[in-house]
């Protein structure tokens, strides 16, 4: 690869979206004079990546990931970010624009009563619930749900707030300021643990006379590993995120029933934006994972529509017996998902140090969920695509009256998504055409 477009593709990530709209252009075109080569796609797919607008562990900016789909050749690529919608319109525009597949989401935490003395997917905290929306079209945000968004940005922001107050009295010489340490770090200023955690970096390095030294004492780890742990500034960050900001921790409060929104609230902003509720799911261990079957009856009931995994940490273990208890559970989730018509949402994070670029979609333990995976994805997309283009997703009128049940729903977008490629063409089509017309339509264009 040249300089020229190493420096493009650096200018990809940078917080100006100028620069990053100019840098995927001129980048676009020298792929049209074939000066730079895409691998061919591939049926692979990773459809919950968090860009740099919450924490993405490469520095990937909405455009970044859309270049890096396009470069590997990832068939379908998708967004979430916590808290924020920031990152939404750039991302489904430069899809289009390099022709990727795309779709995007939201992720928070909230508060189900119903599970309160039960750990569900949120470690040590009972009753805390890591919840989704998928298929957004858009950043905008109705008028009426505007008030639920603004709030879960104050909610973190207040979190952070917390956080930073308790370890400045713990990390005490070294000290950070919110607003001047860590909003830089990103470029929306939804910042999160992880930002916290490299601005104490940065100001240990600055501040204290023998940074190992402060971080051994401060971890309560000897010298000498903090030493060798400081070579490796992932799993560094990791570390002391662990050791001081989750639960044990100096940084650490015991969430409550006010800390995090309603689910009821949640669900209120999804809808509104024509999106999609989406039950979220860890490895099935937990008290609350145990129960499922009620979990799941609970959340549809509540407006879920679709189920999200991060596959890697379902399978890839060294030690046997564990990988054995993972992949049964990873097998009896899918399998419930398709029993409860909830299409599957895959991919791995991006936001910690270590993750994948995208699952191993050849690994043998995926092979009998591996088509699960794709269908769910394709149908993501398709929804994406018709909301986007048509205003006919999932959540329309139109989808209602002319594919009344959920399985039929998520059959007709899932023909979508494998239907159309990405790209700017426009879908002549609208709501007077029945769901056969519209396949139809666009098998044949």
């Amino acid at each position: 690869m040249n300089s020229h477009v190493e420096a493009l593709e650096a200018q990809l990530n940078d917080f100006d979206r100028q620069t990053r709209a100019a840098a995927l252009a001129e980048l676009v075109a020298l792929n049209q004079r074939g000066e730079v080569a895409f691998e061919a796609e591939k049926p692979i797919a990773n459809l919950h990546c968090h860009t740099f607008f919450s924490f993405n562990t490469y520095g990937y900016s909405p455009s970044g990931l859309a270049w890096l789909a396009k470069q590997r050749g990832i068939r379908l690529l998708g967004i979430v970010d916590f808290d924020v919608l920031d990152a939404v319109d750039e991302f489904l525009d430069a899809c289009e624009i390099v022709g990727v597949r795309g779709s995007a989401g939201i992720e928070t935490r909230i508060y189900l009563p119903e599970f309160a003395t039960r750990e569900i997917n949120s470690p040590g905290e009972p009753g805390i619930y890591y919840h989704m929306g998928i298929g957004f079209a858009s950043s905008w945000v109705p008028e009426s749900a505007a008030p639920i968004l603004a709030d879960l940005r104050q909610r973190a922001s207040q979190r952070n707030l917390g956080v930073v107050a308790r370890l400045n009295a713990y990390l005490d010489p070294v000290q950070i300021d919110y607003e001047h340490d860590v909003l830089p770090l990103t470029p929306g200023g939804n910042a999160t643990e992880r930002h916290i955690v490299v601005a104490y970096i940065r100001a240990a390095e600055r501040e204290a006379a023998n940074p190992a030294a402060f971080w051994a004492e401060k971890l309560g780890q000897p010298v000498d590993k903090v030493t060798a742990l400081m070579q490796d500034f992932g799993s560094f960050q990791n570390t002391i995120r662990s050791k001081l900001i989750k639960k044990g921790g100096p940084g650490y409060v015991q969430p409550g029933p006010d800390t995090f929104p309603a689910i009821e609230d949640f669900h209120r902003l999804i809808v509104a934006c024509d999106a999609l509720p989406t039950v979220t799911w860890l490895d099935g261990t937990s008290t609350g994972e145990q129960a499922i079957e009620e979990l799941l009856a609970l959340l549809i009931g509540k407006g879920a529509v679709a189920l999200n995994i991060v596959p890697d940490r379902n399978w890839n273990f060294a030690d046997p017996e564990v990988k054995r208890v993972k992949v049964d559970k990873l097998y009896e989730i899918v399998r419930l998902a398709a029993e409860y018509d909830l299409p599957l949402n895959v991919g791995t994070e991006m936001n910690a140090f270590g993750q994948k670029l995208v699952d191993d979609f050849d690994a043998p333990e995926l092979a009998p969920v591996r088509q699960a995976f794709l269908d769910g994805a394709h149908f993501v997309y398709g929804h994406t695509l018709m909301q986007r283009r048509a205003s006919l997703g999932y959540q329309s009128a139109w989808a209602k009256a002319q594919l009344p049940t959920r399985r039929e729903r998520n059959r007709f977008y899932e023909q979508i998504g494998r239907s159309v490629t990405s790209g700017k063409a426009a879908l002549t089509i609208d709501e007077s055409m029945s769901p056969a017309d519209v396949l139809a339509k666009l098998g044949s264009s």
